[in-house]
């Protein structure tokens, strides 16, 4: 593998890695708010033995994300200088945003909201767990503003040394993306916590625990998922309209097109393999003219494959093709289960059903599966630029010898699945034990 094949990989290895705490400590920090506050309004013990319980998986995962996050950024200048120095007048500040007004506000009260019940009040304490929750929340806007400006670049100009300067910092921030990515992986974020909760609840019903503290987690993550899942494939629908103005070529990937389609009414592709050497998918399976309903929503609007795009600008189809359908599969999934529980919940089952708690226990990963499978989906999508239409991949990297890169990435490997193995193993265990008796008052204090 070429230096730039193994920098890439490197990369992809790094924000995979991170990305699956940000978007399970962002959905958990508003349920843990949410759980405070109808502590304080009703008073009844299994919701504080719920945010006392997962307040400490919060920490954990807050934990693991800022260290993954930190080790990531770091390839900004081991492996990406020459990104760094090209796009540092608009990337920089965004992530300077984003430790000034969402990771100090994150750290510096998430202290009082673990240990300061006691200390400063139950009003300054809730106070302090919304700034938490609201902190992810202002987290994730300034990163995916960041990505989002990488995808579909606007309000920059190019000065004389080859760098992108902001023109208009209103433009960079709100760039056409930006509105459409933010909602879909917000929504992904509370999707994957409320599969986790849900997992968990699943657990311990199955383990004959039907005290309130499994049902409230079972009840509430269901509720998300009725709502939620829905919500989340129409919010995609909406992304993939703008993608398909702003990135074609994306789109053509996803959907497994290499031909054009002039006249529209072209296929929905369900399977097929493709052919990146040849330009054409192999055994394909399609439903005619559904592509174009489901992308145009009209037959007759004309659609561009990857034969109208210069193959030196082709991403790779063979990997989006399929991160695309794993995603959307597993969001078919969700929904399926959110409609699931709403009719048991409507039979008055939610609680009693072994067979659904099972499917609920296993579909506990599905978040993650999802969140990566998207993220695969966006970053391949967008090569073989790393800025969309202005900066090559290619032109980029660092200047460094395949050897080095691949030491790193090895190193990277061994130290992540020790480190981080060991946190989500903890995290699980943490879970897997039964929650504190809620009527027992004085072991919900001390938990």
């Amino acid at each position: 593998m070429t230096t730039l094949d193994l920098s890439r990989l490197q990369f992809a290895f790094t924000i995979s890695a991170h990305i699956i705490f940000p978007a399970f400590s962002i959905g958990l920090a508003s349920w843990l708010a949410v759980l405070n506050g109808l502590w304080l309004w009703w008073r009844q013990p299994h919701f504080l033995a719920l945010f006392e319980r997962w307040k400490i998986i919060f920490a954990l995962v807050f934990a693991m994300g800022t260290v993954s996050g930190v080790v990531m950024s770091f390839q900004f200048g081991t492996n990406w200088s020459v990104f760094s120095d090209k796009t540092g007048p608009i990337i920089g500040p965004l992530m300077g945003y984003e430790v000034m007004s969402a990771f100090f506000l994150e750290a510096g009260f998430l202290g009082i909201m673990l240990f300061g019940r006691a200390r400063v009040g139950p009003a300054i304490h809730m106070l302090a767990t919304l700034i938490v929750a609201s902190g992810t929340l202002f987290s994730a806007f300034w990163i995916i503003s960041a990505n989002s400006w990488m995808q579909t670049p606007a309000g920059f100009a190019i000065n004389t040394a080859g760098q992108f300067v902001p023109v208009d910092w209103w433009a960079v921030v709100f760039n056409p993306s930006f509105p459409y990515r933010l909602v879909h992986m917000v929504l992904a974020a509370y999707l994957t916590t409320a599969f986790v909760v849900g997992a968990c609840g699943a657990w311990h019903l199955l383990q004959g625990r039907t005290d309130p503290c499994p049902k409230t987690m079972f009840s509430m993550a269901m509720w998300m998922a009725l709502f939620i899942a829905p919500l989340q494939i129409i919010a995609g629908d909406q992304h993939g309209l703008n993608t398909l103005a702003h990135q074609p070529a994306k789109i053509a990937a996803m959907e497994g097109h290499f031909e054009s389609y002039p006249e529209g009414h072209a296929p929905l592709v369900l399977f097929g393999i493709p052919d990146m050497e040849a330009g054409v998918l192999r055994h394909p399976i399609a439903i005619p003219d559904l592509g174009s309903l489901i992308l145009t929503h009209d037959l007759g609007t004309p659609l561009v494959g990857l034969d109208a795009v210069p193959k030196a600008d082709w991403p790779d189809m063979a990997i989006i093709f399929w991160s695309f359908r794993l995603m959307v599969a597993v969001g078919i999934a969700m929904a399926f289960i959110g409609i699931c529980s709403g009719y048991l919940r409507w039979r008055g089952r939610l609680y009693d059903s072994a067979w659904f708690h099972r499917l609920a226990f296993a579909m506990g990963p599905a978040g993650f599966a999802a969140v990566l499978a998207g993220w695969v989906t966006t970053e391949a999508g967008r090569q073989p630029f790393t800025v969309y239409g202005v900066l090559r991949t290619a032109d980029s990297a660092s200047p460094l010898q395949a050897p080095i890169v691949g030491a790193s990435l090895l190193a990277y490997f061994l130290v992540y699945l020790v480190v981080f193995g060991a946190g989500s193993l903890y995290a699980l265990r943490l879970m897997a034990q039964p929650m504190t008796d809620p009527s027992q008052p004085q072991a919900v204090q001390n938990v």
